[in-house]
């Protein structure tokens, strides 16, 4: 619920910022500022945008029927489906069997007009869907580890008699990380272990 309340004030916060901030500012700094050239021979550049344009090579090279709006909407909807604030065990399963399928078709099918010579929106579109796509499995396998219901997130087996949320404390006192390994492969989860010295966690009642 904290999250959730932080990350709308930050997402209102950025939105001001760069509608309304931004636009005054940044053209000012950039025109009162001299800027010299950043090298660009360092091997971690020359690896990082190699790895960029070969991937937007791709995304053209595709040449499918199937717009980046489409595949973006059915992922919503997979999401919102099984990956809301109410969540179990059967329907996260089942959206992780159908991302990567849809991920498998987009990279088949999907339609990228224009190329990379040039601001290209529908590319830059394209390449986010395509990180939705990998954001969003690892999004639902970190939902199904956590056999709990805690915070904003309900998880339908992991409730009391009278329907309210019931933490899990014993086995889930720790943040999660996922380390990417890869499209198509399996994340590695680290998990590190929260210590309460003088608070400890409680169940919440709204009774």
């Amino acid at each position: 619920h904290g999250a959730n309340r932080l990350g709308a004030s930050a997402l209102m916060q950025g939105l001001a910022d760069g509608y309304f901030v931004a636009p005054y500012t940044v053209p000012d700094y950039i025109a009162s500022t001299r800027f010299t050239d950043a090298p660009v021979n360092h091997p971690a550049f020359n690896e990082a945008a190699t790895r960029v344009d070969d991937n937007l090579k791709h995304l053209l090279g595709v040449k499918g029927k199937t717009t980046p709006r489409e595949f973006h909407r059915r992922l919503g909807h997979l999401m919102w489906d099984y990956v809301g604030m109410a969540r179990n065990e059967v329907g996260l399963k089942k959206v992780l069997s159908e991302i990567p399928a849809l991920r498998d078709e987009f990279w088949r099918d999907v339609s990228v007009p224009g190329s990379n010579d040039y601001m290209n929106q529908s590319l830059e579109y394209a390449g986010r869907v395509a990180d939705y796509l990998e954001f969003a499995e690892v999004m639902a396998l970190d939902a199904l580890e956590r056999a709990e219901s805690c915070g904003g997130h309900f998880r339908e087996e992991s409730q009391t008699p009278e329907g309210e949320a019931l933490r899990d404390d014993e086995n889930f006192a720790h943040v999660a990380a996922w380390e990417f390994t890869g499209v198509g492969t399996a994340p590695v989860l680290h998990r590190e272990k929260l210590d309460f010295e003088n608070v400890h966690p409680s169940q919440r009642s709204y009774k």
